[in-house]
């Protein structure tokens, strides 16, 4: 499976986003090496990706966290326990790869 995490340019959440999804692989088992970055520099390509901002955790090209936001060069929130975030919390990041892998 490929993963790919998906950011906009100068987003504060890149780095930690990186280093979660990496964790979150090794956790379930998966080669955390086979991470790539694409940074999303178009609202075109944020169109054809279907990219509903950065950070976005991807498995075979599908978003992890699929969400009913427009297409758009712009910051993303998730859902945690705490409240909004930045980024998803390990659990439901580790949660959402096994489901990917379970529907490869």
């Amino acid at each position: 499976m490929h993963y790919e995490l998906r950011t906009i340019p100068g987003c504060p959440n890149s780095g930690p986003a990186l280093e979660l999804f990496r964790t979150a692989l090794q956790a379930e088992g998966r080669n955390p090496e086979l991470v790539t970055v694409l940074e999303v520099t178009s609202e075109a390509e944020a169109a054809a990706l279907q990219f509903h901002g950065s950070p976005a955790f991807t498995a075979g090209g599908q978003d992890l966290f699929p969400s009913a936001a427009g297409a758009g060069l712009s910051c993303r929130v998730y859902s945690t326990d705490r409240g909004l975030a930045g980024l998803p919390s390990i659990a439901s990041l580790r949660a959402a790869v096994r489901g990917s892998a379970a529907g490869a």
